[in-house]
C-alpha cells in the first residue's frame, strides 16, 4: 500500500507540489496551536512525513526547497538580530550584564563539559556550549498578555539577550574555522582581527546606510524590502570571504539595522514574506533529512548525552536566574519567570546547529555528529514547549500578586 502511495506522488507535477506546500504552511502552525504545539516543530514534523524518509514528496537535494530553506536560515538569523531591543539592554544596564554573563557562561561551561565527557574535542565541545549560551523570547508576548511587559525583570531578561546572541555566535565565528583548516596561532590571530575589523564595519557601517534609507523619502516599502534582503546577502558574502558562516553577516545585518527598520512597514513586509515561505521552508527541509528509526535508535543510544545536555540547560539557566535574583534582590516568582523566559532553544539554535554539522574537516569529520544534531532537535522541542507552559504559570501568579 505505501509503495503504491509513493508511486502516485512521485508523479505529482510541480504545481501541485507547490499546493501541498502551501497548505502544509498556512495549516500546520494554527493545528500547532491548537494542541499547545510550537509552529517550528509542527513544520519539522511536516517535513519528516513529506520527506525522503516518508511520503516523498520532497527529495533530498531539491534545487528549489534548498534554495528557500538557505534564504529561510539567513531570515531566521536576521531576525535574531532585529528582534534585539537595544534601547531596553541599556535602559537595564548592569541587570542584563549580570544575568546576560550568567545565562550565557554557565550553559556555555555546562555545554563543553558534556561534550569533553563524552569523547568529543575541546572545539565541538565549546560549539555544543555555544548552543546552548542563547535563548530564544518566544515566552515575550505572553507577558505581554499578562501586563507583565513593562516590568523590570522582563526588560532584563530581553536585554540579557543582547550579551547572549552576540556571544553565542562568536564562539561558532571562531570554531568553525578552526575545526575546518585546523589550529594555529597565526591563523586563529588572523581570525580575530579579520572579526575585530568585519564586526563593526557591518554593524556601524550598514547601520548607518540603513538609517540614511528609511529616512528618506521616496523609496516605496518594496524598494526598502529589497534593499533589505540585499544588506543580509552582503553581510553574508563578507563573513563568507573572512571563512565564516553567512549565518553570522545575517545575524550582524539585523543589528545594525534594528533601530532604522524595527518600526517600519518593509519590516512588517519582510516578517510576512519570511514566515509565510523562507522560514517554514527551512523546518520542512530540516525535518525531511531526518531518518527517524535512525533519530529513534541515536537517542535511544544516546541517551545519558541527551539528559545530559537538556538537563544542563534547564539547570544551568535556573541557577543563572536563580543567582541574579538573590544579587539584585527580585522576588522569587520574579526569578522563576526569568529562568522561564530564557529556557527556550528554538529557530537560532537549530539553524546554528545546522551550520556546525555540515561543517567538515579535512578528513571528512564534522564539527558535531548525527547524536548531538538529534539532541538539539530533542532540546528544542523540549524547551519551546516547557517555557512557555512556565512563563504562563509564573507570570499568572505574578500578575495575580500584584493586583
Amino acid at each position: 500500500m505505501l509503495e503504491q502511495i509513493h508511486e502516485l506522488l512521485s508523479h505529482l507535477s510541480l504545481l501541485s507540489l507547490i499546493a501541498i506546500a502551501f497548505a502544509v504552511i498556512l495549516f500546520v502552525p494554527p493545528l500547532c496551536a491548537r494542541v499547545g504545539l510550537p509552529a517550528a516543530v509542527g513544520l519539522l514534523l511536516a517535513g519528516v512525513a513529506f520527506g525522503p524518509n516518508g511520503l516523498h514528496i520532497t527529495k533530498e537535494g531539491m534545487p528549489v526547497l534548498t534554495f528557500l530553506a538557505e534564504v529561510g536560515k539567513l531570515l531566521i538569523m536576521f531576525f535574531a538580530g532585529l528582534e534585539i531591543d537595544l534601547a531596553q539592554a541599556k535602559r537595564t544596564g548592569g541587570h542584563s550584564l549580570l544575568f546576560g554573563s550568567l545565562t550565557c557562561l554557565l550553559p556555555l561551561a555546562a555545554g563543553t563539559s558534556v561534550g569533553l565527557t563524552f569523547g568529543y574535542s575541546w572545539v565541538s565541545s565549546l560549539l555544543i556550549g555555544s548552543l546552548l549560551a542563547s535563548h530564544t523570547l518566544i515566552g515575550y508576548p505572553i507577558v505581554q498578555r499578562l501586563g507583565l511587559g513593562g516590568k523590570r525583570i522582563v526588560a532584563v531578561t530581553v536585554g540579557a539577550t543582547v550579551l547572549t546572541d552576540i556571544a553565542s555566535l562568536m564562539v561558532l565565528a571562531v570554531c568553525l574555522p578552526i575545526h575546518t583548516s585546523g589550529f594555529s596561532t597565526g591563523s586563529f590571530a588572523m581570525q580575530i582581527i579579520e572579526l575585530a575589523i568585519y564586526v563593526p564595519v557591518v554593524v556601524f557601517g550598514l547601520s548607518a546606510v540603513g538609517k540614511w534609507l528609511f529616512r528618506r523619502k521616496g523609496y516605496t516599502n518594496e524598494y526598502q524590502v529589497g534593499f533589505t534582503l540585499m544588506v543580509i546577502a552582503l553581510a553574508g558574502v563578507g563573513a563568507e570571504l573572512i571563512n565564516l558562516e553567512a549565518i553570522i553577516g545575517a545575524f550582524l545585518a539585523g543589528l545594525a539595522v534594528n533601530r532604522a527598520i524595527k518600526k517600519s512597514e518593509a519590516k512588517d513586509e519582510l516578517e510576512f514574506v519570511g514566515n509565510l515561505l523562507f522560514i517554514p521552508a527551512f523546518f520542512i527541509a530540516i525535518g525531511a533529512r531526518i531518518d527517524v528509526p535512525v533519530f529513534i535508535g541515536t537517542l535511544i543510544n544516546n541517551l545519558s548525552l541527551v539528559a545530559a545536555i537538556v538537563g544542563g540547560l534547564v539547570g544551568t539557566k535556573f541557577l543563572a536566574a536563580f543567582v541574579t535574583q538573590r544579587l539584585v534582590g527580585y522576588t522569587q516568582m520574579e526569578g522563576l519567570l526569568m529562568w522561564s523566559l530564557s529556557l527556550p532553544q528554538v529557530a537560532a539554535t537549530l539553524a546554528a546547529a545546522v551550520v556546525a554539522y555540515n561543517a567538515k574537516n579535512a578528513a571528512g569529520v564534522r564539527l558535531i555528529d548525527e547524536p548531538v544534531i538529534n539532541t538539539v532537535v530533542v532540546l528544542m522541542v523540549a524547551t519551546s514547549i516547557l517555557g512557555p507552559m512556565l512563563t504562563e504559570r509564573f507570570g499568572r501568579t505574578l500578575a495575580g500578586r500584584e493586583q
